[in-house]
């Protein structure tokens, strides 16, 4: 019988909707801003779709908030093999639950969190010298390594019916850089993970020009019109073109020739929304995520009462082949599936899917 460790990451996620971009040395901040866990939910989303294709696997779980909640909440009544040292969970933790699954010889451990919940796991399997694979639920602001599931239903599909493995990088961002508007990736680790088709790709960087694209964005701007700029590249052309200091990896609204909200949480979004709302979004490079990776401010609240525009260069749609959505909210991505424009040039469109 095939065996799986989980072990969740309470905290991850929770700087998301808030704007601090990630969650590393900020969680009191983000409880302070009004931040909610997410990782929990889940990570339950997962072990149901792992329960319903695998009723009788074997669950090993961190105690607590840390996976035993989670899993019998699935339905699952996992054996718990350890329990955070304190009240609030730490990266320790989280190495502490991979030593123990190591030593009970799990076939797969099934992480939720982000890309630093994927570092803490992969140092733990180096230090052990283990070849274990791994799977990454995403719930966490960056989530751009490659050992993730697309979604955490995929991740559990996966996890009940893998036959091959692979390997994969684990990459972190340098928060501080990216709070200051500098994507700096590290290699932090290599580990097997399975094959699947509904695991996500490692971000890619795209070089080349986006000024026209961004300039044909800025000129169709139209006055009384609330414009919701999301992160990356692509929209800070768009806001260069409009004449504002955008926030290059933050979320920004615009009206009316000024930025009404510079870096903005979920709530100041929110508050700066008018009668016609435009959301501009650019997927991430690699992966094709619209929403549901770096961007948690543009929230389904968000999106329920926006337009959703996408504009990508044409060498970034050609290198993605779909577009994906993961909003936390299945009802709002159900909504922005299936074929949608997306702005490729100063005239020209391109028919994507979103799936």
């Amino acid at each position: 019988m095939r065996t799986v460790g989980v072990v969740v990451n309470p905290i991850a996620g929770m700087g998301g909707r808030v704007g601090l971009k990630g969650t590393d040395g900020k969680v009191e901040e983000a409880r302070e801003r009004g931040a909610e866990p997410r990782a929990p939910e889940r990570a339950r989303d997962a072990l149901e779709a792992l329960r319903e294709r695998a009723p009788d696997i074997e669950i090993l779980a961190y105690g607590g908030e840390m996976g035993a909640e989670e899993g019998r909440a699935a339905g699952f009544d996992p054996e718990v093999v350890g329990e955070p040292e304190g009240e609030e969970t730490t990266a320790a933790d989280t190495r502490a639950a991979v030593r123990a699954f190591a030593e009970r010889g799990v076939d797969l451990i099934l992480f939720v969190g982000g890309d630093g919940t994927a570092t803490d796991v992969a140092s733990a399997l180096d230090e052990l010298d283990a070849d274990i694979p791994v799977l990454g639920v995403p719930a966490g602001v960056k989530v751009y390594s490659s050992v993730f599931a697309v979604r955490p239903e995929a991740a559990g599909r996966v996890a009940a019916a893998f036959e091959d493995t692979e390997t994969r990088e684990v990459n972190d961002i340098d928060e501080d850089a990216y709070r200051g508007g500098e994507v700096r990736t590290r290699l932090r680790g290599v580990v097997e993970v399975p094959v699947a088709e509904d695991l996500q790709s490692a971000k890619q960087v795209h070089a080349g020009s986006t000024d026209a694209l961004a300039e044909a964005v800025a000129d169709a701007v139209e006055p009384g019109v609330t414009y919701v700029l999301g992160p990356g590249g692509t929209l800070g052309d768009v806001a260069d073109a409009l004449g504002v200091d955008g926030s290059p990896l933050g979320v920004d609204v615009y009206r009316d020739g000024e930025l009404v909200v510079r870096d903005g949480s979920e709530d100041e979004i929110l508050a700066a929304l008018g009668d016609e709302n435009v959301i501009l979004v650019s997927p991430i490079g690699g992966q094709g995520f619209v929403f549901g990776r770096g961007n948690h401010q543009i929230s389904p609240a968000v999106i329920e009462r926006s337009e959703v525009r996408v504009v990508a260069s044409p060498r970034k749609l050609d290198e993605t082949g779909v577009l994906r959505v993961d909003t936390g909210d299945e009802g709002v991505d159900e909504s922005l599936r299936g074929w949608t424009k997306v702005r490729t040039g100063r005239f020209e469109e391109r028919m994507m899917k979103v799936v």
